[in-house]
């Protein structure tokens, strides 16, 4: 061995047997057992991994053992340095030996080793650098490869963005947010404070603009702290790498802390900066960044936090919102605010130390850099200090109506879009009548909540565009007790007589008119309209009456329930032509149920309120339907118009005719005063159709009304169905819509609402009142009507009164078939089967046919004729003949009586003379069975004093359910002078009493609803002058008014009571004649009741002494005394009862409003009496008391009394304005009472110029207005 490794084990020649150089395996000594889990090595194999052991140099000439390569260059490992001299092994039993001393002649030779050193160590250095050149650019691309796609970075920036909902001015009513992001809203760095821009780049990335994407220094910078710490203290990440990161790579990735993620950011960012400008990278940054409370890009952030855009921030809100994307849960101002306020200052500081160091901070081209002082500083950190931030908590400006187009938008976008597109949707809400209609509801529900009414909503559209401009849906959004969050204006609830005009307009279509007469009167009908439905429903009126015949006009006006369901009979539920379907045409979409029955006309089917007032439109728009729309305008986040609302025409769907008749039907404030007075709230200022709606129980109260230009409708209620306590729809939702249509009309038409306009299809005609047909001469007064111009009244010769050939026994017009019981009769043209029964079988039908002229037995309108098949009746007279000469006393009458279909009895009556009135009848005999053989059917007695002279016999079959036969005799009866018959006059003597108690009537009431119009004539004369009243003592009655006198009642001044009607059951004084009474001389109280039980006059102590005419009119006042009282009744309850006594009584006594008569809410009545003072009492049809007053003094100048105890004012004003375009030279002005118009109250010499105006003052009543021009002409 020529040279040693003195770090290696030196080993004796021995231990190498053979030749030199060669090196078997080692093998185990003998006796020696290798250690414990050391195999023998099988040749040398290097070491793996690094060496700790310097490799010996090769000897010269020597091979290195095999398997072992000398290191390159001779030199140790780099990082390894030679290990000391290894001990004696005691394995080995060997000591290393001392390096021999080298020879002199080694010093060149180390010299040149030395060069050769250096030139290899020169090549290795190339040879590595080229390597790791290669390496480095092997690995670039190996990253470069795998790196994403530049070209998808905008693709990849957030999708959503906040949409937005704004009113029809453009203020901001909602943000609709993701509830899975966030609100952002895109900006460009043009829209953009510069003070943001300095202040994100001085805290983010100070050398943005200069460097190329990342930022070399930073990075050496970041390595030193980290290697320094020994963890991760600082990123070195510029913006552009930050959006790289961001936006580039998956979220698996984003996560991960290592240097091999460092370089793939490192090298995106350079990509980046090479293919965006530096204002688009900064750009998509600031509209990326997360600056919490669920804002995210910086302009959702200026207006979450302070309610500016981003282009309006100062420093210190710029500087505040640069600081929060680093940990937006950090700095958190409303839970964390210290830290949040030390970040800002941090912020700030860092800004300022960046304009001091580059001479103000750069913030792109075009715009000024920013340059910064310490008072800048000091004043940004200030004002946030001090402002009060307010909750980051979404509020919701009009919520029921954001809900309500929010769910549009989902339904016709979708939720995720919604989310995502950033909107910008324009409503058609306006604030300002949002706001008038808010308060409206919520101070009128709050004033009916002693009527148990908690919730109300409305709905106004504009009539010819159909946009929404006003939607309550309720009082109170955020009030649970009354379910404030459901919104009642499209929640489905029963309209009640709301829908009547729907059922009325397709009557119309089916050929109804308004002068239509329909029988309100007791009717029953199938419940479901179905003729084979065995179940019956019998309809009431709200007022709990029946009103007789009224015509379409009338029913419609006053919401009789009667007639209404007599038109749905008419048209039919479902089928073309149905209440359904024109529902359904008129936009209703909710009645979809397969079992509404009849009661549907009277709300019984739910309907929002929202497509309630989408019907009205119709009628409002002259029948063109604009479905009602919340929307004008949607735009994306770029301006792009995504969706733009043109108002259009609208579809005809009825005929512009018919809408308007139901309109001016709904206006017509003077068909509807019998049941709303003639001051209702409904009577605005000016021309408004309204219909109101209750339904039962008071659970929903409705009003809905309209002119050209707006449609409004109301509701009130309770969300939960609990019934409200005597609320209609008059006195709980028609105060709202009144108030709230008296501040929209005026603003949609420029201040003055417009009228209702005729089309040109309308035509008008002159119609009988009572029939709605074309006047006959016998109708007793007339009007003008409108109808379309192919729909017109029946003209006269179907007027109500029908002169007819009449088969007496059938019923039917006789024809050759059917002429031996005829009779030329006026008969009713009355159909309804129900109006006939009520005439024939009611007293109330009855009086009404009386007022008509028409007599017992009444007549109806037959069918048709009668044939052959029909019933017969024969009377066949044996004895006597006609003409006969009667001389004995006990006449036998023979004759045959028989009949078929519904034979019920006849008799045998004699009257006097050769044309008797059915009046004038006498009874012989009266039978209940048929002579089918010809017989004996009476023996008249005929008395000795019978005075002789013509009479006539008849025999009178009744016929079961009406109809008769008779037939008539002429007799020549020859019997001895009769005696004079006594005066049919029946007579009173009055018994006295003791208790005086003034007695009086009232004379302002509402008319009865069932009465007909006054006739426009004067009276009738009396038939026959008044009897002689030389020796006759008595009271005669001439009846002058317009109405029959039923009840007369004639009682001594002393007595307490009246006492019983002087007429009987069967009487009745009839307009135009005259009963004489006869008393003893004295002092009387007269009182004189109508057949309604209504008192027409009463003559309080009239002196009787001989024969006293006592004239009773239509204008009778009641003379009782100078003191007058008006009763007032301003409570929402009927009274039914009202006690006047005098203060020194004990008892009460009758009740001054008579039998069958009520004081309604919104009437008064007066009664005189005499001077003096009393107490008063009046109380509701439950007997229960609603005012009472006592020792009340009363004297002439008169005493109002009001139920409800406020002050009522004793007169009324009538305003007459000339809005014509000539003058009124006469004006007449009468109680509606009155039969004739009286004088003109302008006088000779003056006029109502037109347009002026001229007020008259009156004492409250119903009065009827006439207005002339100088020719006289309506």
């Amino acid at each position: 061995v020529d040279q040693i490794d003195v770090g290696a084990t030196r080993v004796s020649p021995s231990a190498y047997p053979g030749q030199r150089g060669q090196h078997p395996p080692s093998q185990p000594r003998q006796g020696v057992q290798p250690r414990q889990g050391v195999q023998p090595r099988q040749g040398v194999q290097p070491p793996q991994g690094p060496n700790p052991y310097p490799i010996s140099r090769p000897r010269q000439g020597g091979q290195p053992p095999q398997g072992v390569q000398p290191p390159q260059g001779g030199q140790p490992l780099k990082g390894v340095q030679p290990r000391p001299p290894i001990p004696p092994s005691p394995i080995l039993g060997v000591t290393p030996s001392t390096p021999a001393a080298q020879p002199a002649s080694n010093r060149r030779e180390s010299l040149g080793c030395l060069v050769r050193f250096l030139i290899a160590g020169v090549f290795i250095i190339t040879v590595l650098a080229l390597t790791a050149g290669a390496f480095m650019l092997y690995q670039y691309y190996q990253i470069a490869r795998t790196l994403p796609d530049v070209e998808q970075l905008k693709n990849n920036a957030s999708t959503f963005e906040t949409t937005r909902i704004l009113d029809r001015n453009g203020g901001l009513l909602y943000e609709i947010i993701d509830p899975n992001a966030g609100r952002r809203t895109y900006v460009t760095l043009d829209e953009v404070s510069p003070y943001v821009i300095a202040a994100t780049i001085a805290t983010e990335d100070k050398n943005f603009y200069s460097h190329p994407g990342f930022d070399p220094v930073a990075i050496v910078r970041a390595f030193w702290q980290n290697w320094q710490s020994q963890e991760t203290v600082s990123g070195a990440s510029t913006i552009t790498q930050q959006i790289a990161r961001n936006l580039l790579f998956d979220p698996e990735e984003r996560g991960q802390r290592t240097y091999l993620r460092k370089v793939r950011e490192a090298l995106l960012a350079e990509e980046i900066t090479r293919r965006y400008s530096k204002d688009e990278v900064l750009e998509l940054y600031l509209n990326e960044n997360n600056y919490g409370n669920l804002a995210y890009g910086i302009e959702a952030a200026a207006e979450t936090y302070f309610g500016v855009s981003a282009d309006q921030l100062t420093l210190g809100q710029a500087a505040f919102l640069a600081g929060l994307p680093q940990a937006p849960s950090v700095y958190d101002i409303y839970t964390n605010r210290d830290a949040t306020i030390q970040r800002l200052s941090d912020v700030l500081r860092l800004t300022y130390e960046t304009s001091q160091e580059n001479n103000c901070i750069f913030v792109g081209e075009g715009r000024e850099p920013v340059c910064l002082t310490v008072l800048d500083i000091g004043t940004g950190l200030t004002e946030i200090s001090e402002h009060q931030f307010k909750s980051p908590d979404i509020t919701i400006t009009y919520p029921h109506w954001v809900n309500y187009v929010r769910q549009q938008l989902e339904s016709q976008y979708g939720a995720d879009t919604l989310y995502q597109s950033g909107f910008t949707v324009t409503t058609t809400l306006d604030p300002a009548w949002q706001d008038q209609a808010q308060n409206l509801v919520a101070a009128q529900v709050a004033a009916l909540a002693d009527k148990n009414a908690h919730n109300g909503a409305l709905v106004a559209i504009n009539a010819k565009t159909g946009e929404i401009l006003a939607m309550v849906g309720s009082p109170d959004f955020y009030n649970d007790e009354i379910d404030g969050q459901v919104n009642m204006a499209i929640a489905p609830r029963q309209p009640g007589s709301s829908i009547k005009p729907l059922t009325y307009v397709a009557a119309f279509e089916k050929g109804w008119t308004p002068s239509t007469l329909i029988w309100d009167v007791p009717s029953e009908f199938p419940a479901s309209g179905q003729s084979t439905d065995p179940n019956t429903y019998a309809p009431v009126n709200y007022d709990g009456r029946f009103h007789g015949p009224v015509t379409v006009r009338t029913a419609l006006a006053n919401s009789f329930n009667v007639p209404a369901v007599k038109a749905l009979n008419f048209v039919g539920v479902y089928g073309d032509g149905g209440l359904v379907a024109m529902a359904q045409r008129l936009g209703v979409t909710t009645l979809t149920r397969e079992d509404y029955g009849l009661a549907l006309t009277l709300g019984g089917g739910d309907v929002p309120l929202i497509e309630m007032v989408g019907t009205y439109q119709v009628f409002a728009n002259g029948g063109r339907r604009i479905p009602p729309v919340a929307i004008t305008k949607i735009e994306d986040h770029d301006g792009q118009i995504i969706f733009e609302y043109a108002p259009p025409s609208g579809e005809q769907t009825i005929r512009p005719e018919h809408a308007f008749l139901i309109s001016h039907i709904m206006a017509d404030n003077v068909a509807r005063t019998p049941m709303f007075g003639t001051n209702s709230v409904l009577n605005l200022p000016f021309q408004a159709a309204a219909k109101t709606g209750t339904t039962n129980d008071f659970r929903d109260n409705w009003t809905i009304g309209y002119t050209p230009e707006v449609v409004v409708g109301v509701w009130v209620g309770n969300a939960d169905y609990t019934p409200m306590v005597n609320t209609s729809g008059l006195s709980g939702a028609a105060p709202i819509w009144a108030e709230f249509m008296k501040f929209a009309a005026p603003q949609l038409s420029g201040g003055v609402p417009t009228l209702f306009q005729p089309p040109a299809g309308i035509v008008q005609k002159i119609v009988c009142t009572v029939s709605g047909a074309e006047p006959s001469s016998k109708c007793p007064s007339s009007y003008n009507e409108f109808f379309a111009g192919d729909q017109l009244p029946p003209n006269a010769d179907n007027d109500l009164w029908l002169d007819a050939l009449i088969d007496t026994w059938t019923g039917l017009r006789a024809s050759s078939a059917c002429n031996s019981y005829t009779d030329e009769k006026l008969v009713m043209n009355i159909t309804d089967p129900w109006a006939i029964k009520w005439i024939r079988e009611t007293g109330e039908g009855q009086a009404w046919a009386e007022n008509m002229d028409f007599d017992k037995p009444y007549s109806f309108v037959p069918e048709r004729e009668c044939n052959g098949d029909d019933p017969r009746a024969i009377i066949e007279f044996s004895q006597p003949s006609n003409g006969a000469k009667i001389t004995t006393s006990n006449l036998e009458i023979i004759a045959r009586v028989e009949a078929s279909g519904g034979f019920d009895g006849f008799r045998v009556e004699y009257a006097r003379g050769d044309d008797p009135d059915e009046d004038d009848w006498n009874l012989i005999a009266d039978r209940d069975t048929q002579f089918t053989q010809t017989g004996t059917v009476a023996t008249w007695n005929i008395p000795s004093d019978f005075e002789s002279g013509p009479v006539t016999l008849r025999i009178y079959i009744e016929r079961q359910g009406g109809g008769y036969a008779e037939k008539r005799l002429l007799l020549n009866v020859d019997v001895p002078t009769p005696t004079p018959t006594p005066t049919n006059t029946p007579t009173l003597t009055p018994t006295p009493t003791n208790t005086s108690v003034p007695t009086a009537t009232p004379t302002a009431t509402e008319p009865l609803p069932t009465a007909p119009p006054p006739p426009t004539n004067t009276p009738p004369p009396l038939p026959t002058a008044a009897p002689e009243s030389a020796g006759l003592v008595g009271i005669e009655i001439d009846n002058l008014a317009s109405t029959s006198v039923c009840f007369v009642y004639i009682a001594s001044p002393e007595s307490e009571t009246w006492g019983d009607d002087q007429l009987g059951n069967e009487e009745v004084i009839e307009s135009g004649y005259y009963r004489i009474f006869e008393v003893a001389a004295g002092t009387y109280d007269v009182r004189l009741d109508d057949c309604y039980g209504k008192v027409v006059d009463v003559q309080l102590g009239l002196e009787v002494s001989d024969l006293t005419v006592l004239e009773v009119t239509d204008a009778a006042l009641p003379k009782g005394g100078d003191a007058s009282l008006t009763a007032v009744n301003d409570l929402e309850t009927t009274a039914c009862y009202i006690f006047i006594s005098s203060s020194d009584s004990t008892e009460w006594g009758d009740d001054w409003l008579g039998t069958g008569f009520v004081l309604d809410p919104e009437y008064q009545i007066e009664f005189s009496l005499p001077e003096g003072q009393y107490d008063f009492q009046a109380l509701d049809c439950d007997f229960e008391t609603l005012s009472e007053l006592y020792g009340t003094e009363l004297t002439s100048n008169g005493f109002v009394w009001s139920f409800s105890g406020k002050e009522v004012s004793s007169t009324a004003t009538l305003e007459i304005i000339n809005d014509s375009d000539g003058p009124i030279c006469y004006l007449q002005i009468s109680l509606t009472t009155a039969t004739e118009w009286g004088p003109d109250w302008l006088g000779e010499e003056e006029v109502i110029s037109a347009g002026t105006s001229r007020s008259f003052e009156l004492t409250p009543d119903t009065y009827d207005i006439r207005a002339l021009d100088c020719d006289q002409e309506t």
